[in-house]
């Protein structure tokens, strides 16, 4: 019996290592493809760096209109959240999604529309690459 017992003890050790290593596999995946995103993301922007890019959002206050994943606090109500932001063909409604456009549009909306209800930011281009990098970067 005791062999029994340490046969059964080997193969659910086995069991849930087999799980934590298929878990780790998918987590693995995940990272890459962040990674991936990330890469992508500083190429569209011409460097931009989005790991500076989530205290620059909540020292502007974007997370108080917005929703922003990623960035403590940013649960704004009053504008769109801006996940998936790579993949819709308007900025704002208006302007072409570009990277150029992006960065134009953090740093001043009213160029595009002047009655559009984002204010200005006072961010400036080059911190607005950055956060341009970060939000094209997340899914």
């Amino acid at each position: 019996m005791p062999r029994l017992r340490n046969a059964r003890t080997t193969w659910v050790i086995l069991a849930l290592s087999m799980a934590v290593l298929l878990g780790l596999g998918v987590g693995g995946r995940a990272w890459q493809a962040r990674e991936e995103r990330v890469a992508v993301a500083k190429a569209l922007t011409g460097g931009g760096e989005p790991n500076r890019a989530a205290w620059l959002l909540t020292r502007y206050g974007c997370g108080g209109c917005h929703t922003i994943s990623g960035v403590p606090g940013a649960d704004g109500q009053v504008a769109p959240p801006l996940n998936g932001l790579v993949q819709r063909v308007y900025i704002g409604g208006i302007a072409r999604n570009t990277p150029e456009n992006l960065v134009a549009w953090i740093v001043n909306p009213q160029q595009f529309s002047p009655h559009s209800a984002m204010p200005p930011t006072g961010i400036g281009p080059e911190d607005a690459r950055d956060v341009a990098a970060y939000l094209y970067a997340q899914q």
